[in-house]
């Protein structure tokens, strides 16, 4: 398995000849990296003019391995080639490091750069990518591996102390400046120095990715933010919140969501990279569907909920995270659940973990440090078996499930207090559905013993906890009560109330198979009206079109059986366009076919030339064969039987507007790029048009 490594940018505010002339004093061996023993210099040239020098070194580096795995390997050392390439009319320095021993077993390969930092020409900035790829070690493949791990993360840390060891020794020496280069005002014979850089195989890294990702400056991830807004990270974690950003602004133009949040997912899957990545996915899909950015402007509480729900903000613990307080011994969690409905307390639960976000933000900046959770206080006093009701532990349970699948990492502790004998019987039914991580971070009082050593003290000043808990902080949450009968809805209204809220959101969803496209049928009267068009690819490739007919189609009557012998979807999956229609006689395409890809969103409008009837279709998107030759290739025959196997998914909103109330341009298909959420860092628009719609990867 190959392991990569990226690293972020780390600043040196000291100008680039500077930072040179101590990577000189690197060389031959550096007291600091004691497994680096030498290096000799095997190939050397330089422009005419000086300004740029390549040097290429055998550096020899005594690994820290066991002794009997050095006498398997038959090895006291190891050997690394280093090629530096010096610009200094650019001011760039590029390292590459590949291992010289066992290339044929394991393949190390490292590229690093020094760079002027862009918004100042008197900081510098480095970067570092490598890979390494262990494929056989005589049956220790697994011991190398964890060997170079453990080496190559010591050796991250140790990069910026040695330059700034020998910064310090400049300093000392009364060196504070060198100059630029300037071009040669006549020829001569350029110097050339005997100082020997240490190799970045040793002094840096020997796993990541083999390539420093292109890109703007601002797209990446300084070392100096991330300590201070993020907090400490190992180079591995470094290298994960990197590569995941970088793999968002890839597939996504750039439009991520906030680096808290991507940290807040990579956390929840231990640093997984694939499996953060699908539920971020699938996470940023649930909040586009359910409008959730748009939560905290315009939800409104009802007055039920004002009144007898028992929770609430409450200033912050010793550690500047938010609290929360809930009393969920004074809450009449049945008489809410029949006033409200399931949905109502879901989205005002929901509502609250977006203010949770926005105040670990503001938290953030007023302590100084990274906070990105924060603490939950539960007062228990008052539960009874009245709160174990069924309808009210099924909502409870959903709760969780939503909010940690969709908020993960953002509970930093959880404190239960004034637990009555009641409560295992809640805590048995409700563990189970919470993960060990969180669980972990619960800590339970019984009776009066959060009041001594070790109780709220220890976590919360005095002068922020609530006066009902002996404290000498006023608390206005409400003491809520029985919620009065009257207010009770019936099923029927609960019901309505539900999907209203949920099941009629802007973004619908439909399954598409192949021979069964999903199709949106949109008649138009008048003339130059504008069609516009927001969708997102969840699952699998399709096609988009948009055609036009004076006449009016029916929806296709469903058969038992699809095209490719699987049951037909039913509900979420229509057609319009009968199988006896010819196209150009019937019917006829308005604009270019567009291929959207899995995990694409697209935007887009088309105005209108004629009265009559416009059919938005998606169909299943066909490899096409190969030309060259009658037999199918290979991969076209999985990529089709991966594609027939599952069904393909499209998350769509569409809508007809006047051309006088139309705010983008009135060329079809022109919009802008669509952002992922407000959670996104930025956001960036487009006016680029493509062909059909513009696509936002």
């Amino acid at each position: 398995m190959v392991q990569k490594y990226q690293s972020p940018v780390r600043v040196y505010k000291y100008p680039f000849e500077l930072i040179m002339a101590a990577y000189d004093r690197r060389f031959p061996t550096c007291p600091l990296i004691p497994m680096f023993v030498k290096s000799d210099i095997i190939n050397e040239s330089h422009s005419e003019d000086g300004a740029e020098l390549f040097i290429e070194r055998r550096c020899t580096v005594d690994v820290e391995a066991p002794r009997l795995l050095k006498r398997i390997a038959g090895v006291d050392y190891m050997y690394f080639i280093q090629k530096n390439s010096l610009n200094r009319r650019e001011r760039t320095l590029h390292i590459e490091a590949y291992n010289e021993s066992f290339s044929s077993r394991v393949n190390v390969y490292e590229h690093c750069c020094y760079t002027v930092h862009p918004e100042s020409e008197d900081w510098t900035c480095f970067e570092q990518s490598a890979s390494m790829d262990i494929k056989s070690f005589f049956g220790f493949e697994s011991t190398a591996e964890k060997i170079a791990m453990k080496q190559y993360a010591t050796s991250i840390k140790k990069g910026k102390e040695i330059i700034e060891f020998h910064l310090k020794q400049l300093e000392e020496e009364g060196i504070t400046h060198m100059p630029r280069w300037v071009p040669p005002t006549a020829p001569q014979l350029i110097p050339v120095s005997s100082a020997k850089p240490i190799p970045a195989c040793t002094s840096r890294a020997h796993l990541g990715s083999t390539d420093v990702v292109p890109g703007s400056p601002d797209d990446k991830l300084d070392a100096d933010y991330i300590s201070r807004y993020l907090g400490t990270l190992t180079p591995f974690q470094e290298s994960c919140l990197i590569r995941l950003r970088q793999w968002l602004q890839e597939t996504h133009k750039g439009k991520i969501p906030k680096d808290q949040h991507v940290l807040r997912f990579l956390r929840s899957r231990d640093f997984n990279l694939e499996k953060a990545k699908e539920a971020l996915c699938q996470t940023l899909t649930w909040r586009k569907q359910h409008q959730i950015d748009f939560l905290l402007d315009t939800w409104q509480s009802p007055q039920p909920l004002q009144d007898y729900y028992t929770g609430g903000w409450h200033h912050h613990d010793k550690d500047g995270r938010p609290l929360y307080i809930l009393r969920l011994g004074q809450m009449d969690t049945k008489g809410l659940v029949r006033a409200l409905g399931e949905e109502t307390l879901l989205r005002h639960v929901l509502s609250i973990n977006e203010e949770g976000l926005r105040r670990c933000e503001e938290n953030t900046k007023i302590f100084g440090k990274p906070i990105s959770c924060w603490t939950c206080l539960v007062d228990l006093e008052g539960l009874n078996m009245r709160h174990l009701w069924r309808p009210g532990i099924k909502a409870l349970l959903r709760m969780i499930e939503v909010v940690g699948a969709n908020y993960p990492e953002t509970l930093g502790r959880l404190l239960i207090l004034r637990a009555p004998r009641v409560f295992p019987v809640l805590w048995t039914l409700v563990s189970p559905f919470i993960d060990e991580n969180t669980r972990k971070k619960f800590l339970i009082y019984a009776g009066n013993d959060y009041q001594g050593p070790g109780g709220l003290v220890d976590y919360i000043n005095k002068d922020c906890i609530p006066d009902f808990l002996g404290g000498d902080s006023m608390c206005d949450i409400p003491e809520g009560g029985l919620v009065p009968k009257s207010l009770y809805r019936t099923a029927e209204e609960l019901e309505n109330e539900e999907v209203k809220l949920w099941n009629e959101t802007i973004y619908k969803s439909a399954s598409v198979l192949k021979g069964a496209p999903h199709e949106v049928l949109i008649e138009i009267t008048d003339v130059s009206s504008v069609i516009t068009w927001d969708f997102d690819v969840c699952k699998g490739d399709m096609i988009f079109n948009i055609y036009h007919s004076r006449r009016a189609p029916q929806p296709v009557k469903k058969e038992g059986l699809s095209a490719h012998n699987l049951a037909c979807p039913a509900g979420n999956n229509v057609q319009f366009i009968d199988r006896s229609w010819m196209l150009g006689q019937d019917y006829s395409m308005v604009e270019t076919a567009l291929t959207c890809r899995e995990g694409e969103s697209v935007q887009g409008s088309h105005v209108t030339r004629w009265p009559g009837f416009y059919i938005l279709q998606w169909r299943l998107y066909s490899t096409p064969s190969c030309s060259s030759s009658s037999r199918p290739r290979v991969d076209d025959v999985l990529a089709s039987l991966q594609v027939s196997s599952h069904r393909c998914k499209v998350m769509y909103f569409t809508e007809v507007l006047q051309s006088a109330d139309f705010r983008g341009s009135m060329s079809s298909l022109e919009s802008s790029h669509s952002g992922f959420s407000l959670l996104s860092a930025s956001t960036t628009s487009s006016n680029h048009s493509h062909t059909a719609s513009t696509i936002s990867r």
